[in-house]
């Protein structure tokens, strides 16, 4: 039997989602209610996921980091639509993919995490204008530059997966069924996440932790009991 640890803050709605998921599952699931015992439970050997469930984020994640100091983690949200669309919205923390190098790793373990899934990458790059955005402001610039490079460095290493530079256009990289979709930087990241899950109500299962050996589920605080049921269901899936 499957064992997996959630974390229930000020949000009951991790409760309704866990009573659901047990008896559609044959799993054990721990309700804790501090981040110190959710951060032990990931390196316990005898837990096969843990979700973050409605607790704070932001000390679980600077102990992961701390736990692997060399590692580059990052998160990256799974959406799997009606019709079997599922994409990553890759980073969504704030403080990830900062640069073309930590974007690169990012782009390579939202692949690898796609190859462990059976599921062949499709990648777009996003940028902050279109293509014909130059000179407008120093920032664009650089965003499409950045892009432009990172577009290249990633055809070039997979000569056999679809990256494409889709610069500010997501709308019709979502509508091409790109199921990689890689951010400028973690705010803009976060803040797509935000508007087609929170606002939109897209059926995330979650932020996948890349960059760790155990299965760590983020989630977002304001979430409804089916998007942690979901997560529940992605860890599961992930640990079998």
């Amino acid at each position: 039997m499957k064992n997996f640890v959630i974390g229930l803050g000020e949000n009951k709605n991790v409760t309704e989602a866990v009573k659901k998921f047990k008896k559609d599952y044959d799993v054990n699931i721990e309700l804790v209610s501090d981040s110190e015992t959710l951060i032990n439970s990931v390196f316990d050997e005898n837990v096969d996921g843990v979700i973050r469930g409605s607790l704070p984020a932001s000390n679980i994640i600077s102990q992961l980091k701390n736990k692997y100091p060399e590692s580059s983690i990052n998160r990256t949200t799974f959406i799997e639509t009606e019709d079997d669309y599922r994409f990553l919205i890759a980073p969504v923390g704030i403080d990830e993919a900062k640069n073309i190098n930590e974007r690169l790793i990012l782009a390579k373990q939202c692949i690898e995490f796609f190859k462990t899934l059976n599921i062949k990458p499709r990648i777009a790059v996003l940028a902050n204008g279109r293509s014909d955005d130059y000179n407008r402001l120093d920032i664009v610039d650089k965003s499409l530059n950045d892009s432009k490079t990172l577009t290249e460095k990633l055809q070039k290493e997979y000569p056999k997966y679809t990256i494409k530079n889709y610069h500010i256009l997501i709308e019709k990289a979502i509508k091409d069924k790109y199921n990689i979709l890689l951010a400028p930087d973690g705010i803009t990241g976060n803040i797509i996440f935000r508007t087609l899950v929170l606002v939109d109500k897209w059926p995330s299962m979650g932020a996948v932790t890349l960059g760790i050996p155990h299965i760590y589920i983020d989630t977002s605080r304001d979430q409804s009991s089916k998007v942690y049921y979901r997560s529940l269901k992605l860890a599961y899936q992930l640990s079998k």
